[in-house]
Parts: structure tokens; sequence; C-alpha cells
């Protein structure tokens, strides 16, 4: 077959699928609006395109999300014109449609099979909308732009055969009819690669050097923002740091944000990220001495990402109803003791007291006090991590479970 994959930033979720259809025979194409100088990654031929203007100025802010995604929409349907003409045909075409890509491919190839990435799909109230009071919407139109930033989806949704979510929650967000055309199939964790290391070394700046012998407290995002929990799990910090003298606190994540807005400007004293706002509300609360051992480390290559897991005494993972962190199951499958949210993502995944600890989102003295005594007992951490790693293996595995379930969903696409 001729399997055609879009994303913006190829390979993405299709990390593994993509080469994996390769390997099976298959002529694997992806186009991106990477800039790239390479023709090919791992056997994928890699068609790279760019946009051909910019937004409009003072266009409508409700409508300014559909008009870029239109914009990027055309690049893409004028680069796939150009391959048609060159002789490319797909049979199959996978698109994450998150940025409007491949909104009108099937205009260029009709009778091709269209599977779409299904990630999340946005509501006013009973998700992350206004899931905390504390960053809750002050425009009330701000209700009309989410209605309107679904027309990508929607549109999708006339043109696609099929879909692919990640986790049961996830493709709950979808509205029928379209929602029984979403197949759950994780994007898959090397459970192989991400496995215990009793013996594992990290040394922090060339200086400090940890082991499992170390009182390790992890906490990881993309970026640290409200989303993710950042103000909640800085808020509990004093309690932690002040209970257990010997712990260290590894924390991971950029300055920027992934999906909620950035600081007002102009509200926090001159402070312009959510690093420095909660870093700065409870830095008085904590003396130099335990400041130290809190070590906030950016974003950090993926093979030192491992060893922090595996590392970790105890990991705290925590979210709005958003969409599920790979970190997560990353955790989960190198044996961490996790303490999470307790919000709808993560109850697919963590089981109170079988494969974690379950805490209220806000409930910061509850986080600490679940920490604490996760960091007194290690035969319930150990108990929780051996539980929470086979869970993973069973459920998430990359070779076992989820690209065999990939594939037969994208041979399904052409039956």
């Amino acid at each position: 077959m001729n399997i055609l994959f879009i994303h913006q930033n190829f390979p993405g979720q299709f990390k593994h699928l993509a080469p994996a259809l390769v390997q099976h025979g298959h002529t694997v194409v992806a186009m991106t609006m990477q800039k790239t100088e390479a023709n090919e990654w791992q056997g994928v031929k890699l068609v790279p395109y760019a946009v051909g203007r910019g937004t409009t100025p003072n266009v409508h802010p409700w409508v300014s999300d559909f008009e870029t995604k239109v914009i990027r929409a055309e690049a893409c349907f004028r680069a796939a014109l150009q391959m048609k003409v060159q002789g490319f045909a797909p049979d199959v075409i996978i698109a994450h449609p998150g940025w409007g890509e491949s909104l009108f491919l099937k205009e260029v190839w009709p009778q091709a099979k269209l599977g779409i990435y299904c990630e999340f799909f946005y509501h006013p109230r009973g998700a992350d909308v206004g899931f905390d009071p504390e960053f809750a919407v002050a425009e009330p139109g701000d209700v009309c732009r989410l209605r309107l930033k679904n027309l990508n989806n929607l549109l999708h949704f006339e043109v696609a055969d099929a879909g692919i979510s990640p986790t049961h929650w996830q493709a709950s967000t979808f509205p029928q009819p379209f929602r029984d055309r979403i197949t759950v199939v994780h994007d898959g964790i090397d459970t192989e690669a991400l496995a215990p290391n009793p013996a594992v070394r990290l040394t922090l700046n060339g200086q400090l050097t940890l082991t499992k012998r170390d009182e390790v407290i992890t906490f990881v995002n993309r970026n640290l923002e409200p989303y993710r929990g950042y103000h909640i799990f800085m808020r509990a910090l004093p309690e932690m740091l002040k209970r257990r003298p010997q712990a260290r606190v590894l924390i991971v994540g950029g300055s920027g944000v992934s999906y909620g807005a950035a600081p007002e400007p102009g509200r926090y004293g001159g402070l312009t990220t959510w690093r420095e706002i909660f870093a700065a509300e409870v830095r008085p609360q904590i003396s130099d001495a335990d400041w130290a051992r809190v070590h906030f480390l950016g974003n950090i290559p993926y093979q030192y990402f491992i060893p922090l897991l595996q590392l970790s005494t105890v990991h705290v993972y925590l979210t709005y109803p958003f969409v599920l962190s790979w970190s997560l199951l990353e955790a989960m499958s190198v044996g961490c003791a996790i303490v999470a949210s307790d919000t709808q993502p993560l109850r697919e995944a963590i089981r109170h007291d079988e494969t974690g600890k379950l805490v209220d989102f806000f409930d910061v003295a509850g986080l600490a006090n679940e920490v604490c005594a996760l960091l007194d007992d290690p035969a319930a951490r150990q108990r929780l991590g051996q539980n929470a790693r086979q869970f993973a293996q069973a459920n998430y595995d990359l070779r076992t479970v989820c690209l065999p379930q990939q594939l037969a969903w994208v041979e399904g696409l052409v039956k």
C-alpha cells in the first residue's frame, strides 16, 4: 500500500507506527511543515512544505484559530496537488488533524481512506475549561471562541473514515456519531527500555550524584504550568521539604506554556512565567537550606529522562481533565510509586492504592500527606511500583499491545 502521514511535526505520535509500516513492506510518505534537508527518515520519504501567507491583521479573534488552520490546510492541499501530478496516490492517509493540514486532502485523493488521530474535542464546561477557578475565564465570549475552535474537528468528521485515540477518556470527549468510528489504542510505551534499574546513578550539574539510596521526589511536565498542576505541586513543596529533611526534589519542564494561557502581563509583579510566579509564591516559606534541595532541571534530553524516573522514590503527576501525558505511563513502566491527581484521564491508568495513589487535584495538604506517607513506607512503594509496571506492560506495551493494534487499525481502514 501507499500510506501518507500528515503531521506538522512529524513523526510526533506516529514515531513507531510509520517505521513499522515501512518494515511491513508498504511505501510510506510523510508531509511535514518542519524544515529539513533530509529526504528520508527510517524508510519514510519526507515531503516538507511551507505556508504561503500569514494571518489577517485584526481578524475577528473568534475565527483567528480557524483562519490559521485554513492557511495550513491550503499549503498542504497545494503540496498534495504537486505530489498527485508526480504520480503519487495514497491508499491510506493518516493524519493528526490538530493544525488543520489534512482538511482538504480528500479533494486531492477522494478514493483514499482517511484516518485521523483524535486527541481532544474542546468543551466549554466539564473538561479543562473552567476546571480551575483560580484561572477562570474572564471573557464570556471565550465559550463562543471555543465552539468555533471545534470547526476543524467537525469538518474532519465529514471526510474521515475512522479515528484513533490514545485513551478512552479522550475518545469520550468526541461527539456522536463520530465517536463510534474511533478506536482506542495508545501510542505505546517501550517497557523494555523503560524498566526499573536499582543501580541507577544520576549526576546533577557535574557535582551532585544521586542513587536509589537517596530520597527523591520527581515532578515532570513539558512546561511548568497550571494545566499540569505545577502550582499545586509548588504549594505542597514547603510542607514536603519540612517533613522530609533529606529529600531532593527534581523538577523537569520548560518555562513556556504548552496548553494553557501565559500569565497575564503585569499581574504578577513583573514575573512573566508560571515557573517564576509559583516559585516566588512559596519561596518565603522555605529556608535557604531547604531551597538548595530543589532542583529545576529545565527540559532534559531523553537519555537523562529515563534514569531520572528510575531514580524516583515518589513521582508526582497532576493534570486538568485533558490529554494524558506520556510521562505518566513512562513513570509507571519504570516502576515508580506515583501520587497523581484524581482527574478523569488518570483513572484509566491509576487505580487508587493499586497502581498508585490518587488525590484531589486541589488538595495541597492531601498531596503533601500522600507523598510523605509513601516516603515513609518502602513496602507500599514497592507494591505500587510493581503493580504500576505490570499494568503498563499489560495495557500500554509498544511491541506486544499497542503497535500490533495500530497496524490492525491501518489495515482495517483499507478493508
